[in-house]
């Protein structure tokens, strides 16, 4: 498995029945595809869907039937399409039980920051500000590091998200919840150790005896 699939593997596994759930554009999208079996739950898109399901065979793609990221997206009995201002009244009213977003960095608090300046060619903040602010459960879905900087850091030098702890950071090296002491490590990922984790973190961790390795199904 590659990066990317053990993080999705992993934050399918927070998954609930019944859950309304928003996924985010890049990694976070691939969440759906990993979902345990028999788990059925509804997954919301900003731009009015709710109900998405997954990306259609080649050749039955619908132009009118997109995600948040303009990707083609299929949709599940009982689906609904809705407008703008309803898909951003169930989000900042508190109605989502959770979001998966991608993250730029992390830090030692928990804030999250996952956008740069407008106009340059970088991601932009999209719905996110939102979402963070809004739903229930907030899990960050991103690659440890990049390029060999950290993306865990003592404190975010881009723009923040939101003021608002999120709930749970999801790497392909570990699972780390961040709470008002600190961020606490939670499980570490396959073939690497708590040592590896800690060297490729920008910032302190707090472990608690034995961590579990990640479950992945």
């Amino acid at each position: 498995m590659d990066a990317k699939e053990i993080i999705a593997r992993r934050v399918a596994q927070e998954i609930r029945e019944g859950m309304l759930v928003n996924l985010g554009i890049g990694l976070p999208s691939m969440v759906a595809n990993y979902l345990p079996e028999k788990v059925h739950v509804f997954f919301q898109a900003e731009n009015g869907v709710i109900g998405l399901g997954a990306r259609p065979p080649e050749g039955m793609e619908d132009p009118d039937l997109t995600d948040a990221g303009g990707g083609f997206v299929t949709a599940v009995p009982g689906a609904a399409s809705i407008d703008s201002a309803m898909s951003f009244g169930l989000i900042r009213g508190g109605h989502l039980d959770m979001t998966v977003l991608g993250g730029l960095q992390v830090d030692a608090r928990g804030y999250l920051a996952n956008w740069m300046i407008p106009g340059k060619m970088v991601p932009g903040m999209g719905g996110a500000m939102d979402l963070v602010s809004g739903a229930k459960k907030v899990i960050v879905s991103m690659v440890h590091t990049a390029k060999g900087a950290h993306k865990i850091v003592p404190e975010c030098t881009l723009p923040l998200t939101a003021a608002r702890r999120v709930s749970l950071i999801v790497t392909e090296m570990a699972v780390i919840e961040p709470t008002e002491n600190g961020l606490v490590l939670k499980e570490h990922g396959p073939g690497c150790t708590v040592d590896d984790v800690i060297a490729a973190t920008g910032t302190n961790l707090i472990v608690h005896g034995d961590v579990p390795q990640m479950r992945l199904n």
